[in-house]
């Protein structure tokens, strides 16, 4: 693996997980000001994008939007697919799967 694409590796999970973490703890301030709010479509973006442990995590800290749904159910589900994909990274099983992927996208037709 080349050691650029490594470093893209680490480093988007720590920002997604930040950017879902400190979302999730500034929609919470919002709520309790009364202040326009951050959309809920926003927080599930960076969750999918994969930030769900960082939004989970704030959200029990925090007490916000735990029994919200389908919000919840929403960060539940990719908070589980986050984890799949970590365990199957970890694993050695998805950097094959993703390069074999990539190979039959870029194969001349």
């Amino acid at each position: 693996m080349d050691a650029s694409l490594g470093q893209y590796i680490i480093y988007w999970p720590l920002a997604a997980n930040l950017i879902g973490f400190v979302s999730m703890v500034l929609d919470k301030q919002f709520a309790e000001q009364g202040s326009r709010r951050i959309s809920e479509g926003t927080l599930l973006l960076w969750c999918f994008l994969g930030g769900a442990p960082g939004a989970f995590v704030a959200s029990r800290l925090v007490r916000h939007k735990t029994r919200k749904q389908p919000f919840a159910t929403w960060m539940l589900i990719w908070l589980w697919l986050d984890i799949i994909l970590l365990l199957l990274w970890m694993l050695g099983i998805l950097e094959p799967l993703l390069a074999s992927a990539l190979a039959r996208i870029a194969a001349p037709a």
